[in-house]
């Protein structure tokens, strides 16, 4: 079980790291342009919670990066164990976030027709802002798993 394809320290668990970045940070940038995105509390949430995912996979990414340089394994119990509980807030609160962005961005389109009556509301950018966070919560969820079940292999 040890062996898991993104697991701490290889390639692939660097890949899936910069992935969360890239993707947190691109959903940070698109919601940030569009304006008017700062008037709702789910759009703010979901910047916070894009903003710690990046921050959070960012430092991992490094450290796989670095191990992958001095060739350090990075299984141990221990920062497995930080991992998860990391990973695992992360990715819940990203979700959290996604939805509830999710939530408003369909209300606006679909319920109250708010991006019909004001068209000066990017609603086409706050749809891309949460698609690439729903993306950057699949690769953290991944991650989240994996990590767990490498933590119930030790």
């Amino acid at each position: 079980m040890r062996e898991l394809a993104w697991r701490p320290g290889t390639w692939g668990g660097l890949a899936l790291r910069v992935g969360q970045v890239a993707f947190a940070a691109a959903s940070i940038g698109v919601m940030a342009s569009g304006l008017g995105f700062a008037n709702y509390t789910a759009f703010c949430y979901l910047i916070a919670s894009m903003g710690l995912q990046s921050l959070w996979s960012l430092g991992l990414a490094c450290l796989d990066g670095y191990a992958l340089k001095v060739k350090r394994d990075l299984n141990s119990a221990l920062l497995v164990s930080l991992f998860v509980i990391g990973d695992w807030v992360t990715a819940l609160l990203s979700f959290a976030a996604s939805c509830s962005a999710g939530g408003v961005i369909v209300l606006f389109k679909r319920d109250v027709l708010f991006c019909r009556r004001y068209p000066q509301l990017p609603c086409g950018r706050f749809e891309l802002a949460i698609a690439l966070a729903f993306l950057s919560w699949a690769l953290s969820a991944t991650s989240a798993i994996t990590m767990f079940c490498l933590l119930a292999s030790f």
